[in-house]
């Protein structure tokens, strides 16, 4: 969550999660064409890498990680791990085809290539990932490591 609601929306952000590895884009809602080249590095083929929305809850048993990527199939989507700890999620969003004969009105769906990055704590069972997809949303379950309990034997106190 924000730790300051009212400067970044009311929206769950992870701009404070240091799990987190995607970058904040100070000109995602500029009226830019293209963003100045001076300013920043990212195409317009990136613009929908800032609006994929994923949530990442801890349960006692998971890592579970929930990703909008609604009108993609399955083949279309990548859940990878690098570097033995980093969860990646990518893809890409096909613009549609023009016709010559369409009037378009209004364009607001994004499309283009998406990426998320996520640094995994140490509980994670990484040989375990499961994703599926279903109504357009990816699951992504990381298991977590069992914490073994101490064992605790008493000791008896002689006189």
């Amino acid at each position: 969550m924000s730790l300051i609601p009212s400067f970044f929306g009311n929206h769950r952000s992870s701009i404070f999660d240091p799990f987190s590895l995607d970058g904040w884009d100070p000109f995602k809602d500029f009226p830019f064409s293209s963003p100045p080249s001076s300013l920043s590095t990212r195409s317009s083929e990136t613009s929908a890498f800032v609006n994929t929305r994923i949530d990442w809850k801890e349960t006692p048993e998971a890592h579970v990680f929930k990703a909008d990527v609604p009108g993609l199939k399955k083949e279309e989507v990548k859940v990878e791990v690098e570097d033995d700890r980093v969860l990646q999620i990518s893809g890409e969003r096909n613009v549609e085809k023009e016709d010559k004969n369409d009037t378009w009105h209004r364009v607001e769906r994004s499309s283009g290539k998406f990426m998320r990055r996520f640094r995994l704590p140490e509980n994670a069972k990484m040989d375990q990932i499961k994703a599926s997809m279903e109504n357009g949303v990816l699951t992504v379950t990381i298991p977590k490591l069992e914490v073994k309990k101490p064992d605790v034997k008493s000791i008896e106190i002689s006189s």
